[in-house]
């Protein structure tokens, strides 16, 4: 039993630096999270790896700011190289008006909120003694959209682009993925 525990602890590892990169903008870390040969799909953002970080830039560079919680994963070990997992999450994002992409987030003409709830379905596989995303398939269970009154942007300098990195940089636990 020790073993699984530390195999799904290696995923869940997994699981939450994937979010961090998304939240900071750290997009080179996720050459980490993903087997190259990896696929995937959630909502419009679809095809390999490498081609998901080049669309999901497309749609987070431009937010403000976001947020992704993680809730409970459930594990189907299937042998001792690949493991099924279905994480929950919760991701909020502060859109700005005149958002570039209206079919995702719609232009609302002010800052908002969007929260998309849903899960990831994925496939991790284990290689050369490490787990990583082989396949992960993004389900939506709902989305929200709510005009926030009185958004305090103070502590984020103009602009989404780069501001991640400045506003708290890598620390020792993010280092063991940025070198």
């Amino acid at each position: 039993m020790t073993v699984r525990l530390e195999e799904r602890e290696a995923i869940r590892d997994i699981l939450a630096g994937y979010a961090h990169a998304i939240d900071r903008r750290r997009w080179a870390m996720m050459e980490h999270f993903f087997h190259d040969d990896a696929m995937f799909r959630f909502g419009t953002i679809e095809g390999d790896w490498r081609s998901f970080v080049g669309q999901a830039r497309a749609l987070i560079d431009p937010c403000l700011a976001t947020q992704h919680q993680l809730g409970q994963t459930l594990f189907a070990f299937e042998g001792d190289t690949v493991c099924h997992t279905e994480t929950y999450m919760t991701a909020m994002h502060t859109v700005p008006p005149g958002f570039p992409m209206p079919e995702v987030f719609p232009d609302k003409g002010v800052i908002y909120s969007a929260v998309v709830a849903g899960r990831y379905v994925d496939r991790f596989e284990k290689r050369d003694g490490e787990w990583r995303i082989s396949q992960r398939t993004g389900l939506y269970d709902w989305r929200e959209f709510r005009v926030v009154e009185g958004v305090d942007l103070s502590d984020t300098p103009e602009g989404a682009s780069g501001f991640h990195d400045e506003r708290d940089p890598a620390t020792p636990i993010v280092q063991r993925w940025l070198g």
